[in-house]
């Protein structure tokens, strides 16, 4: 067995993970601010979809460093490396998946009940997101 693979399927795996736990807390969260707004009479904040729906780039990046992983196996990476930069770059993506949606669950609770705070709300969800990203492009610098 090839430590590369289980490093690549651990990648898209636990990034994936992530980002379907973040997308779960942040829809029922969603769901239930709207049904506060709707039993309140007031409007529901269709802007809810894209809290919900943040956590879902994480599975991008997964497959992304899945890719970046094979292609630095076949390019003559360390099999080793590329199964910790999988393993470990995988779980730090899929842990911002999943707080991203906790934070983005608070913002659809925080938006349901005041309508207020919308910019400020995508701000935070933007600072879970950004450590995914940082994580993928040092694991891309690691397999170099």
């Amino acid at each position: 067995m090839n430590l590369a693979f289980v490093g690549m399927a651990a990648a898209l795996g636990l990034s994936a993970a992530g980002s379907a736990f973040g997308t779960g807390f942040a829809g029922m969260a969603s769901v239930g601010a709207w049904k506060k707004c709707y039993a309140a009479g007031k409007p529901a904040p269709f802007i809810m979809i894209a809290f919900s729906g943040a956590p879902l780039t994480q599975t991008i990046y997964g497959f992304l460093l899945m890719n970046f992983i094979r292609n630095a196996v076949a390019g003559g990476a360390n099999p080793g490396l590329a199964f910790g930069v999988g393993l470990f770059c995988g779980l730090a993506i899929g842990l911002s998946g999943l707080f991203q949606g906790k934070c983005a669950a608070a913002s659809s609770d925080a938006l349901g009940s005041t309508g207020k705070g919308t910019a400020n709300y995508f701000i935070v969800i933007g600072v879970a997101e950004t450590v995914a990203l940082f994580t993928l492009v040092f694991g891309l610098l690691l397999l170099q």
